[in-house]
């Protein structure tokens, strides 16, 4: 079995292949085949032939092989025995030292009949195809030396690259370039996706990405036990709410909504019309009497009721009914919007912090974190980059935590924490983590992170687990952005929704 992504559209298959590994994670996963009785050897020559057959999908006939001395290097050895016995012209480049290749790659290297040149960037002339089988996931250190120059010669050659498993370069557990990685057309990996592939820069360095069937039975992931995942409805599927037939809106829950003063009500709209799109049963903007008329006017569906400071939002979320609410948009920075925050913090309605909530604990942010510890009930943050590093100073400091996934894991101790962007990181208390890769770049506009937001406290109203929620919305929000296409604004996002849900519930088999 082969599965492939293009352009963030996926087959059935891998679409249900939701498993993110480590580096570690797949070579317990090679380990636990072999120990299970499948010789090494049975693998490395799957791993060749899944990227033979690649390169056999692609224009040229004319193949360089840039091997390694380690177990990628022997995937493509056995490449180019096979595409050298359909046909091809194979040359294979070393990089490295013959006399250390040892073990499995070792075997493919004596059952490759042709020459094995030393490597070199003069080593790529004369070739339409570049086989990338240098270093693959497990690169732990920079690039330098020989194999640098070597991947700067791939780069600027011209010539088509795939790369087995994953661009060398590209650390395989953080997505990471070591220094300097290759840029691949085409990525041809094993049993399933690892972490780099879907973090960036790593993501878009790997070209069209294939995972491949080498024999790697999936009841090893019940030994492995990943907690790192595509962010796909697989994941979440199961708490994903569907409007029941006996259902009312009272049923579906009451999402609110605190606004920020007359000039910044906008934020606060999108953010309410995101959590009725998203399902809430009833949402209402909490409004200072200031921005009162302006709230109201601009909206139908949506109530709008006022309350005016800390004391007023506490006495408001003190009926159980209206059980999540949304701070932050547009709402102001400063003590009275950590006042506001405290107070939401208090109640038992599910909490979902962004934008002004975060930015407001920038100099106290010990506060927040002591009062999200007090915590039972449900709550997400919601950071851009910028804001986690104000929340998360000392986590965002921390040269251990080599990746985005590290960092949002390490700062989920008391809360969901999810880390926007064009690879965004919703990360639970369990460790368990999604990593999304279908928001395109259109989504980079004023107002989609609160119409994100409003979409998460809509599912949270509709009784949602709190990591669910999130890692469903922020995948209807990406799908959203992907069907309206070129021209995005934000305020075309909940009304692109519909058709998101209708394949949503198709596939659950609901309404």
């Amino acid at each position: 079995m082969q599965t492939a992504l293009t352009g963030g559209r996926e087959t059935g298959a891998l679409r249900a292949m939701i498993e993110l590994l480590t580096t570690a994670e797949m070579a317990e996963a090679d380990r636990l085949t072999i120990a299970g009785g499948t010789p090494g050897i049975e693998l490395m020559e799957n791993a060749g032939r899944a990227v033979a057959d690649a390169a056999c999908r692609m224009p040229g006939r004319r193949v360089v092989v840039v091997a390694g001395p380690g177990n990628n290097g022997g995937d493509g050895f056995v490449a180019a025995r096979l595409l050298a016995e359909r046909g091809y012209a194979v040359r294979v480049s070393l990089v490295g030292d013959r006399a250390k290749i040892t073990g499995d790659a070792a075997l493919a290297l004596a059952r490759w009949n042709g020459t094995v040149e030393d490597a070199g960037p003069g080593a790529l002339g004369d070739c339409n195809l570049i086989i990338d089988a240098l270093f693959g996931a497990g690169l732990d250190r920079a690039v330098g030396g020989l194999p640098r120059a070597v991947i700067e010669a791939m780069n600027a050659s011209g010539t088509a690259v795939i790369a087995v498993d994953l661009p060398s370069g590209v650390n395989g557990t953080s997505g990471a370039v070591m220094g300097v990685a290759v840029k691949a057309t085409h990525t041809v990996t094993f049993f399933r996706r690892k972490i780099g592939h879907t973090l960036l820069p790593g993501r878009f360095l790997c070209g069209t990405l294939e995972v491949a069937d080498i024999g790697i039975p999936a009841r090893v992931l019940e030994a492995i036990k990943p907690k790192a995942f595509a962010n796909r409805p697989e994941l979440w599927s199961a708490a994903f709410p569907q409007p029941a037939p006996g259902g009312h809106k009272y049923s579906r829950g009451h999402a609110v909504v605190v606004s920020g003063g007359v000039s910044t009500t906008g934020a606060a709209r999108l953010a309410a019309r995101g959590a009725l799109r998203a399902g809430a049963g009833l949402v209402t903007i909490a409004s200072p009497r200031e921005a009162l008329v302006v709230n109201a006017t601009a909206s139908l569906a949506v109530m709008v009721r006022p309350v005016d400071g800390a004391k007023a939002l506490a006495v408001f979320l003190a009926d159980r009914r209206r059980n999540a609410v949304v701070l932050g948009p547009g709402g102001g920075v400063g003590t009275k919007m950590r006042a506001q925050v405290a107070a939401a913090l208090k109640s038992a309605a599910a909490v979902v912090l962004d934008a002004d909530a975060l930015t407001s604990f920038a100099n106290d942010h010990q506060t927040l974190l002591r009062a999200l510890k007090r915590r039972s009930a449900a709550t997400i943050l919601t950071p851009h980059t910028g804001e986690f590093s104000r929340v998360f100073k000392q986590i965002d400091k921390n040269t251990k935590l080599g990746s985005k996934l590290e960092k949002a894991r390490a700062a989920a101790a008391s809360c969901v924490v999810l880390l926007k962007g064009a690879d965004t990181v919703v990360a639970a208390m369990d460790g368990r983590a999604s990593i999304a890769d279908n928001a395109p770049p259109t989504l980079a506009t004023a107002g989609s992170g609160d119409v994100l937001s409003g979409m998460i406290a809509g599912l949270l109203a509709q009784g949602m687990p709190a990591f669910e929620a999130a890692s469903a919305a922020v995948w209807l929000h990406g799908e959203a952005a992907q069907d309206f296409g070129p021209g995005l604004i934000s305020e075309d996002l909940p009304d692109a929704l519909p058709a998101v849900y209708r394949r949503v519930f198709a596939m659950l088999g609901g309404h």
